[in-house]
């Protein structure tokens, strides 16, 4: 029985992955479970699954979650040291890191300097600091286990495969709600309308950034560190229908592509029961009714998040770190609605145009450079409000 533990098990990853964990009784026990502020479905998890510790993310909910779980003999922490805690729990061998943003970055490494193998859906902490990840994961002899669909479908497509082989790695997006949306009226977008993604329901942050092609630009920048292929063998292309989710060419010319459903159970189960496959009750895919896939080259003019994450990558460093934190801030500040859909991709770009690069970085540079970036883009955000 494999024993698991899941940071961010309130969101749609960490959902999804307990969908799958109830369709395979005996095959799984649940050591952890780490969550933000949605304590209700929280203790609704711990209930039936009975983990040892549980985490949320403030003290007053640690509270009143331990008054509720005191009888079931679960342990509550809180905090970013709540979910180290959870992460580095002695019983746990399998980390599903479903997190949203570079928040997962702390805990992933801790389970990893504890030698536990890392199911990856939060792509941010590959982003954030995917040398210093890299470098872990060697020495401590881990395994990287891809969740996101498209690095699933490499990861499934390489199998077996002399990477030497290897032309390229093709990341197909969806290109969002806004494909075919003329780029002028960008401004006058509203949440409810970025929000409404056309194939996947996901959590807001990753739907925003699927709507600006950052997403993408994020998961380019994971397959780097997944797969150690450079920036130049790194392609994306537009896909509407998300049926292959992504493909690799070959020297030779051969291309082989993963396809399948929109369902994030999918990659979630291949991730948990490798190097098996096993049989499960979702939908076959039915070509015959999808009728033709589509495939475009991604207007990188009216989606300039994709150029930036590509630019981060080549230019290495602490930049990517800064992509990120500015990416996290502006999406956050549209949310809420203070920052224009047209303006995310400004903001990030001009916190990165100030950064002053750090190559070769340590914990602390990464770790400075998220703060620093956040604060530099909250600074351009109310510059832009005030002007306004």
């Amino acid at each position: 029985m494999k024993k698991i533990a899941i940071l961010g098990s309130t969101g749609s990853v960490g959902v999804n992955t307990l969908a799958v964990i109830r369709e395979f009784p005996g095959h799984f026990q649940i050591t952890g479970l780490g969550a933000g502020r949605n304590v209700h479905l929280l203790r609704a998890q711990a209930l039936e699954f009975h983990p040892r510790i549980v985490s949320v993310s403030e003290p007053s909910l640690a509270d009143q979650l331990s008054r509720d779980l005191r009888a079931e003999g679960i342990e509550v922490v809180c905090g970013e040291a709540g979910l180290v805690s959870v992460a580095s729990d002695s019983e746990t061998e399998l980390i599903v890191a479903a997190m949203v943003g570079a928040a997962g970055f702390l805990p992933v490494l801790k389970a990893i300097s504890c030698g536990k193998d890392i199911a990856l859906a939060n792509k941010e902490t590959l982003v954030v600091a995917g040398p210093i990840i890299a470098r872990e994961v060697t020495n401590k002899k881990v395994r990287l286990l891809p969740v996101d669909s498209e690095h699933s479908a490499i990861w499934q497509c390489l199998e077996g495969q002399k990477r030497d082989a290897v032309r390229k790695l093709i990341l197909t997006a969806s290109g969002g709600p806004f494909l075919k949306r003329d780029r002028s009226t960008f401004g006058s977008i509203t949440v409810a309308e970025a929000l409404d993604h056309p194939n996947w329901r996901m959590g807001k942050k990753i739907t925003i950034d699927s709507a600006t092609l950052m997403n993408k630009g994020l998961e380019m920048i994971e397959a780097h560190y997944l797969f150690d292929e450079p920036a130049s063998k790194l392609d994306v292309i537009i896909h509407p229908q998300s049926v292959v989710h992504s493909m690799v060419e070959f020297v030779d010319g051969s291309v082989i592509a993963q396809l399948g459903t929109a369902d994030m159970r999918i990659p979630i189960q291949f991730a948990l029961s490798y190097p098996d496959r096993w049989e499960n009750k979702l939908p076959s895919i039915d070509l015959s009714k999808i009728g033709s896939l589509e495939f475009f080259e991604p207007d990188v003019n009216k989606f300039p998040c994709l150029n930036l994450a590509h630019q981060a990558l080549e230019t290495g460093g602490t930049m990517t770190a800064v992509l990120n934190a500015a990416n996290e801030i502006a999406v956050e500040n549209f949310l809420l609605e203070r920052l224009p859909f047209s303006s995310i991709s400004q903001i990030v770009e001009s916190t990165m145009q100030k950064h002053d690069i750090k190559t070769n970085p340590g914990l602390e540079d990464v770790l400075e450079a998220d703060r620093w970036a956040r604060s530099k883009a909250q600074s351009f955000i109310a510059q832009m409000a005030h002007s306004g």
